[in-house]
């Protein structure tokens, strides 16, 4: 359930305790903007980000801000449930071998570009889209490569006894540079025009009914299709790679989910533009992902339609460590073996990787508990087998 702080002009409300101070300064921030609409929801696996907390909801009914969004504009979960009710380690090795061969990890993009008609369809004129256009070669690189950070492919095994397949990735450079281009712009604009919403904020905003508005919304719902059609083609070369070692397999139809956009939505009686910096959409009845990190569960989940968090959940667990602060603090040889000890084929190697350690992690379980009125839990995934960017 929420917390409340009502110390700033409009509420703010968390779904955790343990929120760190910076984070609670920039929800504060977004708590005093004037054109803030209701309250600031803060989903239970925020932590700091550019601007606003990653894990951060707010609505406006005249601005959208580009950094409410974020850099992988897009960036979002997709998982598969499959008819394996096993899968041996021998064959989760051929997996893995072959979705490294299939699929640019990292900062790798593909030799050749991919096929246009898997691309997007614009909902407008190429034109009115210029960062598109001018990345759009590019991009055709980018289709179907799982990136750095905390991306990820995942084989797993569901409490419902069946193996899952599961894909965490964004918009690649093609996203970043549409939100670099528009927060640049928008902090241009606002310097113009004396914005008394100070530039450390980080929340540079464009007026809903500017042309520079209505160019971010047109690119960045574009961006948004981009890392849809990037996971897609990524699980498809999954499911390719799980064929090759353990056919037959019936796949069923993928659920998709994205956890940085920017939408107009209904709330509270009113047309609102709603921005989930690392948060889902958890409509009544809808289905979504909230994962783990590669030695924690994830879970499929199914959304209440809580209007208190703009019917928003979590987008996962949680950083509780930066990545640098990871690698200095964690001990590798234990977070190995805590992998180790599942029998999870993982890519800890060495300290450069402990970043991405569960260890760096918020504990999912307590993130799932405190938002029960936000989401029901319908299937616990264990990690079998991990890739990471």
């Amino acid at each position: 359930m929420e917390k409340v702080i009502v110390t700033e002009k409009l509420p703010i409300k968390l779904w955790l305790d343990d929120i760190e101070t910076g984070a609670l300064e920039q929800a504060k921030n977004l708590a005093n903007l004037p054109f803030l609409f209701q309250h600031v929801a803060v989903m239970p696996d925020a932590h700091l980000g550019y601007g606003m907390p990653i894990g951060g909801v707010m609505a406006s009914e005249e601005v959208v801000i580009p950094n409410a969004v974020g850099v992988d504009i897009g960036c979002g979960m997709c998982a598969v449930r499959t008819s394996l009710a096993t899968i041996s380690t021998r064959q989760l090795t051929q997996v893995l071998t072959e979705i490294r061969r299939k699929v640019p990890l990292g900062f790798d993009h593909h030799q050749k570009k991919q096929a246009p008609q898997f691309m997007p369809k614009p909902d407008r004129d190429m034109a009115d889209l210029p960062v598109v256009t001018r990345e759009y070669q590019a991009a055709l690189t980018q289709l179907g490569t799982l990136g750095g950070g905390n991306h990820f492919i995942e084989i797993q095994k569901g409490d419902d006894g069946r193996i899952w397949l599961m894909v965490h990735s964004g918009s690649r450079n093609l996203g970043f540079k549409v939100a670099n281009y528009y927060n640049h712009l928008a902090m241009e604009l606002n310097r113009q025009s004396g914005s008394k919403i100070p530039t450390s904020w980080q929340l540079a905003f464009l007026p809903v009914t500017s042309a520079a508005a209505q160019a971010y919304l047109g690119e960045m719902r574009y961006c948004v299709d981009f890392a849809f059609a990037n996971r897609k083609m990524m699980m498809e070369r999954v499911k390719d790679a799980v064929l090759l070692a353990a056919a037959p397999v019936v796949f069923e139809p993928m659920i998709n989910i994205a956890h940085n956009y920017a939408a107009l939505e209904l709330h509270y009686s009113k047309h609102v533009l709603v921005h989930r910096k690392g948060a889902t959409s958890a409509r009544e009845g809808e289905i979504g992902i909230i994962p783990g990190s590669q030695g924690s569960p994830s879970y499929i989940v199914k959304g209440k339609g809580n209007p208190e968090s703009f019917e928003s959940c979590s987008h996962g667990a949680g950083r509780k460590m930066g990545r640098k602060q990871a690698q200095r603090q964690l001990d590798l040889v234990r977070e190995k073996k805590r992998l180790d000890d599942q029998g999870i084929i993982h890519a800890v190697r060495s300290t450069r990787d402990l970043d991405e350690a569960a260890g760096a992690y918020k504990d999912i379980d307590e993130v799932i508990d405190n938002q029960l009125d936000l989401v029901e839990v319908l299937v616990a995934l264990r990690p079998l087998a991990v890739i990471k960017g």
